[in-house]
């Protein structure tokens, strides 16, 4: 064999020296533009819509983390989903204190999940039980993304609602926990390019964390059908 095809058969391919972070960024990248400028989330957050539609959007990611939180104890120990499980990432006793604020105590009597977010929440719950690949993708697109556009989230609705922005109302999006939250992701990420598994499963992975952002998609077109802004032309 000479040199020259020893090289080629030998040297990692492009895909190989990107870090698998890097990938599932660059392959979600269509499906998160598309959720972040969302009908509902612009009507939302432009301040076209009332308090009342953030509160049932909020009632809609307790359905979402109830699914994601309530399979941590089974796979703390999972070699692939284990390593994601950090107890300082939990965001529903959060959740819950938000719609006590927003709801008042009976807040889980109007809490149903919309269509959309009861086949988001079964699809995490089928990952979590069978699939902890899956399940990553899901727990990635979710808290990766509470700990960064979140946090405009949590600004705007402060502002437009006058909500403490760091209290009642906006606990879910505070990290009190990670004083650090740029580390925090950075070592994230770390884990997303060590995971424990071969190639092939690493592209069903990505193809779970688009279907991840296609199902958060779903819910705000849910949300947008309930909470529809007359548009004049």
């Amino acid at each position: 064999m000479s040199e020259e095809s020893w090289i080629m058969t030998d040297a990692p391919s492009a895909e190989q020296t990107v870090p698998f972070s890097t990938q599932i960024r660059t392959a979600t990248a269509e499906q998160h533009e598309r959720a972040e400028n969302s009908t509902f989330m612009s009507d939302m957050l432009g301040g076209s819509l009332g308090i009342e539609a953030f509160y049932r959007y909020t009632t809609q990611l307790w359905h979402i983390y109830s699914a994601l939180e309530e399979h941590h104890r089974t796979l703390a120990d999972d070699p692939v989903a284990g390593p994601f499980i950090h107890p300082e990432l939990d965001r529903l006793t959060n959740l819950e204190d938000d719609l006590t604020h927003l709801g008042g105590r009976d807040w889980r009597t109007d809490s149903a999940a919309l269509p959309a977010t009861a086949e988001y929440a079964a699809r995490i719950g089928d990952c979590a039980r069978n699939w902890p690949g899956g399940y990553v993708a899901h727990h990635y697109t979710r808290y990766l993304g509470d700990l960064s556009g979140g946090q405009v989230i949590r600004g705007t609705a402060a502002k437009l609602w006058q909500l403490p922005t760091r209290g009642d109302g906006v606990r879910f999006y505070v990290f009190d926990r990670i004083p650090n939250p740029a580390a925090f992701k950075r070592r994230y990420r770390l884990l997303l390019d060590e995971l424990a598994v071969d190639d092939l499963e690493k592209q069903r992975v990505l193809t779970e964390c688009r279907r991840a952002f296609d199902l958060n998609a779903a819910v705000f077109a849910d949300l947008a059908t309930e909470f529809a802004v007359e548009r004049h032309s």
